[in-house]
């Protein structure tokens, strides 16, 4: 699985087992022990998929972030959270099974408890085309039906 992601990197349950537990970690520091379906960590351009779909914020794509959003967790009170995209987020992740699921803008591997993960923003950037007329802005108008 190449290890780069424009959009998304999901951590997921696999099948029909138990949530799971993923241990998250800001530059070096605890951030919090997620108990739910999955995490999804995203960028302002995968923001409007699988990140919105599981209740996340969308970013504007200029906007130099990545966001955390929780799968189905299982306390009301986690919410998605918003990061600077130079913090480095590492993961550890216990299923009931020993086993979870990693998808790379949906490039999925499943993958043993015994491996942990180390996200951090890539060392050179994409540039992206715009053609026409047509936006960010003016895309979430037409596509969310915003002002019909």
């Amino acid at each position: 699985m190449a290890p780069f992601a424009l959009n998304e990197i999901s951590i997921l349950k696999q099948g029909l087992s138990s949530m799971i537990a993923i241990e998250v970690h800001v530059n070096g520091e605890l951030l919090h022990n997620y108990h739910a379906d999955g995490l999804v960590i995203s960028t302002p351009t995968g923001s409007t998929a699988y990140n919105l779909s599981v209740g996340g914020p969308l970013i504007v794509p200029q906007s130099r972030v990545m966001v955390l959003s929780p799968v189905a967790t299982h306390s009301l009170s986690v919410r998605p959270l918003v990061v600077p995209e130079d913090w480095k987020i590492d993961l550890k992740v216990q299923s009931r099974y020993g086993y979870y699921m990693i998808s790379v803008d949906g490039r999925s591997q499943i993958l043993g408890d015994d491996v942990q993960l180390h996200i951090e923003r890539a060392s050179y950037t994409v540039k992206l085309v715009q053609i026409g007329e047509n936006n960010f802005l003016n895309s979430l108008r037409t596509k969310m039906n915003w002002g019909k």
